[in-house]
């Protein structure tokens, strides 16, 4: 039995999954509370589209505390609504989120089955355009932190990211006012090298730290060539989320990373925690001892989403 059957064996057997669940928040692991564990619901976007509540009290069930939505959401902007609709399309999704139910009800939803969402992805053009009603809508739902988790424009040089380094701050100013932080996800193409500086480490570096912070995605980190181990303990403090998933071979951009059809590229090579090359107890230490709080995992689109969400439940739950 190899080490992966060994700790799913474990972990699925009778009433080991109600003890694991009693025991998130409370027990101690060198002297640290244990986290939440959460999801990014773009793992299970077709299984959450075709029913919303019932993949809600399945992940409940299962053990997670925590999800992270992904947009469009009803206060999106016209814009935000357009882009999504290619993406719509190929995955043959009925909704935007909330899936047909309103924010109200959403909550509602949440708190019974025991979940919260402290995060929440939203595209940029929505917080250029109509920030005030999107944050109003989300407030509802009482995120701690908005994330932006791609630019797919105005990131040619380091001039444009001078800008975004400044409309970040905009942006985490005015989540503030409801109790929010901004959060930044990376994508791979920050790592190449403009103008004699990383464009990661400049977004870092020239935003500020009181409404400005990030989410490190281990997987598109590793495949621009960049550690996610050394960004942690470079800049302590600074990443808030991690999302974790593995990664079944070595897989690298083939060019910068800059593009969806890049990204898509590296969907087959995704794992689930635990199974794969990544040293995720070692990511995860790091990540714990320089000040991340919270917890997704994320498997882009899992092929099998039931079995991924068991899987990792079952792995991340004993670390």
């Amino acid at each position: 039995m190899n080490r992966r059957e060994a700790i799913k064996t474990t972990a699925l057997g009778v009433g080991a999954l109600s003890v694991a669940t009693s025991c998130i928040g409370t027990s101690k692991q060198k002297g640290m509370e244990t986290q939440a564990i959460g999801v990014q619901l773009f793992t299970i976007p077709m299984m959450i589209d075709q029913d919303f509540r019932g993949t809600l009290k399945k992940l409940s069930e299962i053990g997670y505390k925590e999800v992270e939505f992904f947009g469009p959401y009803p206060a999106s902007s016209a814009g935000t609504k357009e882009e999504f609709k290619m993406l719509q399309q190929m995955l043959k999704l009925k909704q935007h989120a909330f899936y047909g139910y309103s924010v109200k009800d959403t909550a509602a939803m949440l708190r019974e089955f025991g979940l919260t969402a402290p995060s929440m992805h939203v595209n940029i053009k929505s917080l250029r355009e109509n920030p005030t009603q999107l944050l109003d809508e989300l407030a509802e739902l009482k995120p701690k932190y908005i994330v932006v988790p791609a630019i797919m424009e105005g990131r040619s040089n380091l001039d444009d990211y001078k800008k975004l380094a400044a409309e970040f701050n905009s942006f985490g100013e005015q989540a503030s006012k409801y109790g929010m932080k901004f959060l930044y996800h990376n994508h791979g193409y920050e790592h190449q090298e403009m103008s004699g500086a990383i464009p990661m480490d400049f977004l870092i570096e020239n935003t500020n730290p009181d409404y400005v912070q990030f989410e490190l995605d281990i997987f598109w980190m590793a495949a621009a060539g960049a550690d996610p181990i050394a960004y942690l303990k470079k800049y302590p403090g600074r990443y808030k989320a991690l999302h974790i998933k593995d990664s079944s071979e070595k897989f690298r951009f083939a060019g910068n990373g800059d593009s969806p059809q890049e990204w898509m590229g590296g969907f087959p090579k995704m794992a689930d925690p635990g199974s794969g090359i990544f040293d995720i107890e070692s990511i995860i230490a790091a990540a714990n001892k320089n000040g991340v709080d919270h917890w997704f995992l994320e498997r882009d689109l899992a092929p099998q989403p039931e079995e991924t969400l068991q899987n990792s439940y079952a792995y991340l739950s004993q670390l």
